[in-house]
């Protein structure tokens, strides 16, 4: 019979898991603290653990150190009612199998135990080792709660401590460059260096001599000697941005680079080794890619060891809110101003946008509404114009002088009133905005709609 241990402050949780884990064929031990929980463990040596982040007597992330230390095979389940991203990186990183937020639903319990299960009857595990020091670059720059990005973060838990290839695909502005940040920068090769190397941006011939260098008189701006980023990275990480826009003659070339191992710098005769990981990025399809003859299927698949898939902001909206607060905190440490507050309306219009530039475009964004907030708060008129356009009017042509009085009223709405702020934002003056008024009949007060 398989045993599972279950540590928890809970009794109801305890009672309620037991209870549904005995009827699955388990022999259930329950323990109540983190003291307690590794006693038992060391008495009955289940092959399950489900484990409360938080105990009375000791931080489960601890417990986990420890029962991992005592039985590597062991296969963890974390269980916490606070879902931050952080403590799911940490907790992956130390070895558990699975995080599972509260309160637990049972179906996905089943799977989760029934897939652990799976994994340890064919002897399939992953090993990730504890990080006590972390850098400025780690998972605590990238926010999000969404599935789509608790999946991410996984995976940089997972693959921070190997050295194989990594290929991180999403559109402009959802993050890649901080995902492979956070890998290299959880690793025990954070010390080494950290290479950004732009493909779209260098030209093939130039783009050939700064991954492998050149040799003395290798062309004729060669004056000496100069060593490419594959060298000068080291143990380090070289993440190749944009990996789809390099030509096929240089695809082949890292392709080489990527099996043996070995380069000649450009002109060069002398063979150099490199044990740098790379990890690749790109926006563009690379199988689409691949079927128009534009890619190379087996750098592809060489590149792709493991794949991360960042998702865009418009399918993770229930991250906006989070990402606009660390983001209005950056903007302000960075402008040395104090605008934080962001009201409803302004939200629920943040949230509506497709942010076709993602995280990147809500950045910007907010960055322009700082600027011009006049107090502490966010103002829709804040906002792009291209944002507040899209909210106010709908996608059916109307005469202009619709749009117009529409506009007028809703800036009218959003100074409360205010003439004279209304007349800065409209550029007009007080006079013309006056005759405005009068001529489309408008309120500087209009009173909310009646439901």
């Amino acid at each position: 019979m398989k045993s599972v241990l279950i540590i928890d402050d809970d009794p109801l949780i305890r009672k309620t898991l037991s209870s549904h884990l005995s009827r699955q064929g388990f022999d259930v031990h329950l323990a109540e603290g983190g003291d307690e929980g590794i006693e038992k463990f060391k008495e009955c040596c289940p092959e399950l653990v489900l484990l409360d982040v938080r105990l009375p007597d000791a931080d489960g992330l601890e417990v986990l150190r420890r029962i991992k230390e005592l039985n590597k095979k062991t296969f963890v389940l974390i269980m916490t009612a606070y879902d931050d991203m952080r403590t799911t990186v940490d907790a992956i990183k130390l070895g558990a199998f699975e995080y599972l937020v509260k309160p637990l639903n049972f179906i996905d319990l089943d799977l989760t135990v029934e897939k652990a299960l799976q994994v340890k009857s064919l002897e399939e595990k992953v090993s990730y080792l504890v990080e006590e020091k972390q850098k400025e670059y780690t998972i605590d720059n990238i926010v999000g709660r969404s599935p789509q990005m608790r999946e991410v973060f996984k995976l940089i838990g997972s693959v921070a401590n190997t050295r194989t290839n990594i290929l991180i695909q999403g559109e402009s502005g959802t993050g890649k460059e901080l995902v492979a940040k956070a890998i290299h920068y959880n690793s025990p090769y954070r010390d080494e260096p950290f290479i950004v190397i732009n493909c779209s941006a260098i030209s093939d011939t130039l783009l050939e001599s700064e991954l492998f260098g050149h040799a003395k008189g290798a062309f004729t701006d060669a004056v000496c000697e100069t060593k490419g980023k594959f060298e000068i990275a080291g143990k380090g990480t070289l993440f190749l941005d944009e990996i789809g826009d390099i030509s096929p003659n240089l695809q082949s070339k890292l392709l080489r680079v990527i099996e043996t191992r070995d380069f000649m710098k450009v002109g060069g005769e002398k063979i150099l080794k490199t044990e740098a990981r790379i990890i690749a990025a790109t926006n563009h399809d690379l199988k689409a890619l691949i079927e128009n003859g534009k890619f190379r299927e087996d750098l592809y698949y060489r590149l792709k060891v493991v794949e991360i898939f960042l998702p865009a902001l418009r399918e993770r909206k229930e991250d906006i809110p989070e990402l606009v607060a660390y983001l209005l905190e950056k903007i302000n440490r960075d402008l040395r101003k104090n605008v934080r507050k962001v009201p409803p309306e302004v939200m629920n219009l943040l949230q509506d946008l497709s942010w076709k530039g993602n995280v990147r475009e809500l950045e910007n964004a907010l960055t322009r509404a700082v600027i011009l907030a006049k107090g502490d708060v966010i103002l829709k008129e804040n906002l792009p114009l291209e944002a507040v356009e899209k909210k106010l009017f709908p996608l059916e042509l109307v005469p202009l002088r619709e749009v117009e009085k529409n506009y007028i009223q809703y800036v009218l709405t959003a100074t409360q009133g205010s003439k004279t702020r209304a007349s800065q934002i409209l550029q007009i003056s007080r006079p013309t905005l006056d005759k405005k008024i009068k001529e489309y009949n408008l309120s500087l007060f209009p009173q909310p709609s009646q439901t």
